[in-house]
């Protein structure tokens, strides 16, 4: 069987173009969104292992750097948190799993425009390459994606590179639990196993990496919780105090709301974080028909129907105001 006969039908012509595209550059720069979360770093590990597949030169900008959680992960080369003092000029820069300009951070938004782009992403968006642009909303998770590409360049997904996309799909899939869970991520899954990824081992890599300060984190915000709108909603906050209490990071944060939203009855689970003393970030997970999106857009955030999230230059007591507005809007929507 050849590896291109693994690519779902609709997916194979974009596949091949962006592997194609890939290899029309000697030297390039790859990037996620800021603060990556585990399909961000499979994304950007597995171009990386497609890069070195077909002789290319990259370099990995991870910014402020690989969450402590995910350091498990083989890396192609080492990332790099600054653009300053580059070892080379990149050709072009490959954004994945990113839509806005913005969520890279300041310094690579601010010179992305200098630079030739390609994107690969799975969030709704227009996409922010200048040369070329795959966006794939019904795709479960950009690094499923950047499978297809290996496949279509005839790179066989195995080892390292198997490793970095099944971390993806098992990030952004919620261990195959999520929604998007679909028959071409279960059938990709196959192909991985087949091919001899430990899919059970990698799990218990992601899972069993607390710290004791998480433990704490989570058992003070479970006690703070609130329950709104009959029971529908789930709320809760967190504060940089919280925090600093509990020696913990935001990444410590990692699949707090998807716990909210397994509260018996909740609709919608939201999670409000402090970034700073008049900013918050906001995270926002649903079930069924509820499209969380859109409340997300009309803050200025984005996502998937089911998980979305954004960012609000607000102290904590406005953003809770705001953001409760938003969520309710869309929860009246969707009954009416």
């Amino acid at each position: 069987m050849s590896w291109n006969e693994n690519i779902p039908t609709r997916y194979a012509a974009a596949a091949a173009r962006m592997a194609a595209a890939l290899g029309q550059h000697e030297r390039l720069l790859l990037a996620a969104h800021a603060h990556p979360d585990g399909d961000a770093i499979g994304a950007l590990a597995a171009v990386g292992f497609l890069l070195r597949a077909l002789d290319r030169a990259c370099l990995l900008y991870v910014q402020p750097g690989i969450p402590q959680d995910l350091a498990f992960l083989n890396m192609p080369v080492q990332p790099i948190t600054s653009l300053q003092n580059l070892p080379w000029t990149p050709e072009a820069v490959l954004v994945l799993d990113c839509g806005q300009a913005q969520r890279l951070g300041s310094e690579l938004a601010r010179v992305l425009p200098q630079w030739p782009s390609l994107n690969i992403d799975h969030h709704p968006g227009e996409g922010l390459g200048t040369l070329d642009n795959w966006i794939e909303p019904e795709a479960a998770a950009s690094a499923q994606l950047v499978a297809y590409v290996a496949l279509a360049a005839d790179v066989p997904l195995k080892g390292d590179l198997a490793k970095a996309v099944a971390l993806g799909l098992i990030t952004d899939t919620g261990g195959f639990r999520h929604s998007n869970t679909s028959a071409d991520v279960l059938r990709l899954a196959s192909h991985l196993v087949d091919a001899g990824c430990d899919l059970p081992g990698l799990r218990e890599r992601l899972e069993n990496t607390w710290s004791l300060g998480r433990m704490r984190l989570w058992g003070l915000l479970m006690q703070r919780v609130q329950i709104l709108r009959k029971g529908s909603v789930a709320f809760c906050a967190v504060s940089l105090d919280d925090l600093a209490a509990t020696h913990t990071r935001r990444e410590d944060l990692e699949g707090f709301v998807e716990q909210l939203r397994q509260l018996r009855g909740t609709r919608v689970a939201i999670l409000l974080r402090q970034e700073a003393r008049d900013g918050c970030k906001f995270s926002l997970r649903s079930c069924g028909s509820v499209d969380v999106r859109q409340a997300a857009v009309a803050l200025g955030g984005g996502g998937h129907r089911n998980a979305a999230g954004g960012i609000l230059d607000l102290d904590m007591a406005q953003a809770q105001a705001v953001l409760l507005a938003a969520v309710s809007r869309e929860l009246d929507r969707e009954q009416a």
